[in-house]
């Protein structure tokens, strides 16, 4: 069973969706980005998981969902990343937890590492699922993401929706209604003002250095899709060649959605990868 209570962390409140006993291992899992994202649909069908093992807080980040969106919001996705991650960190202190593994997706992959590189002490192991960071260019479908609130139509939603996934067969004819759901979280004015903060015209997008990675000596299994198209695997690899601890899955027959698409798979490697790290 999945529970949801609001935490103020650093100045802010955060909405954060808990499985398990606060006295075992802690997983935080992060996120991706996109208008509606929140921590409760990502990570809803995994978190259930993990309760009989760990101590799971998704979050909803700052800026997304039912957690606070500052306003004046930070601007550009670097000031966002860093307030973000600052944020976690926050929510770790008021909860009291020293150590947590991290599982990132996305944006949140992206977090993650932000964490690890203010905090390294902090950081167990980490998996970075579909996980930006590689200095790439942005692909069409994630444009498609960037730029949403040009047309916030239900056809956009449902074809931002079906970018996520290799096969949108997944959503079993509820693709509409599914959408639909995420278009009313998405239209929230605060919601738009902070995915418009985010993704600010004209500043830089978050990408790691060589150099800034090879100093993250955490255990690290970076997990992608295939067939992604909004991150492509080049991504992944990028990464997993570049964290001096990282170990690579990559899954056929799977887009963006991992968590989603191949949920025993993403749960199976996940478990057994950070279970290590509690040893």
């Amino acid at each position: 069973m999945i529970s949801s209570l609001d935490v103020t962390a650093g100045g802010h409140r955060l909405r954060v969706h808990t499985t398990g006993r606060p006295d075992a291992p802690a997983i935080v899992w992060l996120h991706g980005s996109g208008p509606g994202a929140d921590g409760l649909t990502n990570w809803e069908g995994v978190l259930p998981r993990f309760a009989g093992s760990h101590y799971s807080l998704a979050p909803d980040l700052l800026g997304f969902g039912d957690s606070d969106h500052p306003d004046p919001a930070p601007h550009g996705m670097a000031a966002f990343t860093e307030a973000r991650a600052r944020s976690v960190i926050a929510l770790l202190d008021e909860l009291g937890v020293s150590r947590a593994h991290f599982v990132g997706n996305s944006m949140g992959g992206m977090i993650t590492l932000t964490v690890a590189s203010l905090a390294p002490e902090r950081v167990g192991r980490m998996v970075l699922m579909g996980s930006g960071g590689a200095p790439n260019s942005p692909s069409p479908d994630l444009m498609k993401l960037i730029t949403f609130y040009a047309d916030p139509t239900p056809a956009a939603m449902e074809d931002l929706l079906s970018s996520m996934v290799h096969d949108d067969g997944l959503f079993a004819g509820r693709l509409g209604e599914i959408a639909a759901a995420r278009l009313a979280r998405a239209v929230r004015p605060e919601v738009r003002r902070s995915h418009l903060a985010t993704f600010a015209p004209g500043m830089p997008p978050v990408s790691f250095t060589p150099e800034q990675l090879a100093a993250l000596p955490h255990e690290t299994l970076v997990v992608h899709g295939r067939e992604d198209r909004m991150l492509p695997f080049s991504g992944g690899l990028y990464l997993a060649e570049n964290l001096p601890n990282a170990r690579l899955h990559l899954l056929p027959h799977a887009g963006h959605w991992v968590q989603i698409e191949q949920a025993d798979a993403f749960a199976a490697l996940a478990a057994l990868f950070l279970t290590e790290g509690d040893r």
